[in-house]
């Protein structure tokens, strides 16, 4: 290879990391309003909102092959109660309880149903397409969770202070979209907005959710049914039939 050629090939290296932009990070925080929720009402916790990032234009590489997250089953409850994945991802449903547990959801975003399983065994399953999965228990009434299905890897659910930090995302246009499972779907549409990621951070004013027109309605069992015997946590469930 020429002088002339060595130039060259340089100059080309230097004009590509010239035009190769820095990732970009995007900040704020999300505060809960007219709630009747006690942990909000009077220790201010704003945690379990998943907000992401969707690209303007194209669509960002699937995840790896295989990657898998948790949801654990333990004092009948989910851990975490809200989890946001991507499309392709499987949840395992650990039971960490020495009592029989069987997940379900009847949900559109991923209709699904593990079946009834021991202790210190698991099931898994595969979210396969965007939308929101809502997780009961078919045993235990009280237990439920929410699965927040998304084709995008710039997520995140805050914390009890409400505050969010996207990071590593290309800059450029996107859309920006929230989830809280106590707020109406008008609501969170009225909050989704476009937004210019830049080469280093941004931050957005603090964002205000309201609950207002929440209603709790109760769950069926996985038959559709009403949950009507206390369950047996001895291990015997006479009634878990259709």
């Amino acid at each position: 290879m020429t002088w002339h050629s060595h130039t060259f090939f340089r100059l080309l290296l230097s004009l590509a990391a010239a035009t190769t932009l820095a990732a970009g990070s995007v900040s704020g925080r999300v505060e809960l309003r007219d709630s009747q929720d006690a942990a909000v009402r009077k220790h201010m916790d704003f945690s379990g909102v998943v907000v992401w990032l969707e690209p303007a234009a194209g669509s960002p590489a699937p995840p790896p092959a295989g990657t898998v997250a948790r949801m654990v089953q333990k004092d009948k409850t989910f851990t975490p109660h809200v989890l946001p994945i991507r499309v392709g991802t499987s949840v395992d449903f650990p039971n960490f309880d020495p009592i029989f547990h069987n997940a379900f959801s009847n949900y559109n975003g991923r209709i699904f149903d593990v079946g009834l399983y021991p202790p210190g065994t698991s099931q898994r399953v595969l979210f396969s397409r965007p939308g929101i999965v809502r997780v009961f228990c078919n045993i235990h009434a009280n237990m439920s969770a929410v699965i927040v299905v998304l084709s995008t890897p710039y997520f995140e659910v805050t914390p009890k202070n409400g505050n969010f930090q996207l990071q590593d995302i290309p800059p450029g246009e996107y859309t920006l979209r929230f989830f809280h499972e106590r707020a109406t779907q008008a609501t969170l549409d009225a909050l989704t907005r476009r937004v210019t990621v830049p080469e280093g951070s941004a931050t957005l004013p603090a964002i205000g959710i309201s609950e207002s027109g929440y209603i709790v309605i109760p769950h069926h069992n996985k038959y559709g049914h009403d949950y009507t015997d206390p369950p047996d946590d001895g291990g015997i469930y006479p009634a878990v039939r259709k």
